[in-house]
């Protein structure tokens, strides 16, 4: 299943950043470079101008393991080959009984660097329902949490995307938001997640389940509700796309960067690529996934290429290729960045940061690479030529 979920690590100790500032007694702070400077004389009254002998290197390499793991287990659940395993949406939508839009006042939650939440809000804005449905965006906090903060930048455009204070309901987090429900409720507090505000209540917390009632369920409140993602000749066929992109992709690179062990990785890694290599090769002489009409799993297999190169190549050790590296798939990346609508729900620098700063077992030092030249937004703009993808297919044909 789809969504974001709180890790909420629990090993202040292990890092400085959770030390609390305010304390019952306050000695003057020694400087950094003091600090610095005390350390290093240490480290050479104790061992000399070589390194550390081997039994301390062996020592600090089996505590780092065992935190690791004790942290991965917390961040990413896994079964016993060392494989992680999401775990399932709590809150789901019966397709056949979507909400009424009439007794609802419908809010949307969500965080931008969480790429199933990022799902919500492309087919948000291509269906036209900025109005009929606000949005309240979270930011990842120290501890891994989603948490709400005052950013006091001006707006002048209301639709833009920003981390913002919880405009529905004033929460801290948004784990207060999930407990404030009918009934309360003590789960992961993950995005995306679909709120009624008038009855105080989670709609659903499933990515699918949401782009689908967005799709189809508020064509009445929808500026473009000509506007079909899922049509009902195409229905098979985005299931079949889905079947395969989730698991080997979207959840793919996850699986990669959440392996506990070798054997986990290896599978997870060659899975991806042979993927991605099958993706390139139907991109070849389809505009989009099925054919040259733009669906959800289009939707759902954008969120991942557009983080690719800035994330997953290089945190998650999908390293076999870049996205760059696949003529096809980055021009269908930037065919799609380039939708009307589209590229105001992409935020790169929120992406990297809430990537590389927030997960600490991946990335203890949370020093943020810089972006890769395919990943900023001039790459993304570049010409795709992806319209004549189609029509140069049928010349074949026709021959």
């Amino acid at each position: 299943m789809a969504n974001c979920f709180a890790p909420q690590l629990t090993f202040p100790a292990f890092t400085p950043r959770h030390f609390s500032p305010r304390m019952s007694h306050q000695s003057p702070k020694p400087s950094t470079s003091t600090t610095t400077s005390i350390f290093t004389s240490a480290t050479k009254l104790l061992w000399g101008p070589s390194l550390p002998p081997g039994l301390l290197i062996s020592t600090a390499r089996t505590a780092w393991t065992t935190v690791w793991q004790l942290m991965m287990t917390q961040l990413a659940p896994s079964d016993s080959s060392g494989s992680y395993t999401r775990p399932t949406s709590k809150f789901r939508l019966d397709p056949t009984q979507f909400p009424s839009a009439a007794s609802s006042e419908l809010h949307l939650y969500v965080g931008l660097p969480c790429p199933w939440a990022h799902r919500t809000l492309i087919v948000r804005a291509l269906k036209g329902l900025n109005d009929a449905v606000t949005v309240s965006i979270a930011s990842p906090g120290q501890d891994g949490s989603w948490e709400f903060k005052d950013n006091n930048i001006p707006i002048k455009d209301k639709d833009k995307l920003i981390p913002s204070l919880d405009k529905a309901n004033r929460c801290r987090n948004l784990k207060e938001v999930y407990k404030s429900r009918t009934g309360g409720y003590d789960g992961r507090g993950t995005v995306p997640m679909l709120w009624d505000s008038r009855k105080k209540e989670v709609v659903c917390n499933e990515s699918y389940d949401i782009i689908e009632f967005f799709n189809s369920g508020l064509n009445e409140l929808a500026r473009n509700a000509n506007l079909d993602l899922s049509p009902p000749e195409l229905k098979e066929m985005i299931q079949d796309w889905n079947q395969i992109v989730y698991p080997k992709v979207n959840n793919g690179v996850y699986r990669c960067g959440f392996a506990q062990s070798q054997e986990a990785y290896d599978g997870a890694v060659n899975e991806l690529f042979s993927t991605l290599d099958e993706i390139e090769d139907h991109l070849g002489s389809n505009r989009y996934l099925c054919g040259e009409r733009l669906t959800l799993a289009d939707v759902c297999l954008f969120t991942t290429l557009i983080r690719f190169d800035p994330v997953y190549n290089n945190l998650f050790k999908c390293t076999k290729k870049k996205l760059v590296e696949y003529p096809n798939l980055y021009g269908y990346l930037r065919d799609m960045y380039q939708i009307p609508g589209v590229a105001a729900t992409c935020d790169i620098s929120a992406i990297m940061d809430g990537y590389y700063k927030t997960l600490f077992p991946l990335n203890a030092s949370g020093i943020q690479p810089a972006i890769s030249s395919s990943g900023d937004q001039e790459s993304l703009l570049r010409p795709h030529n992806r319209d004549l993808v189609g029509e140069a297919m049928e010349a074949q044909l026709a021959v």
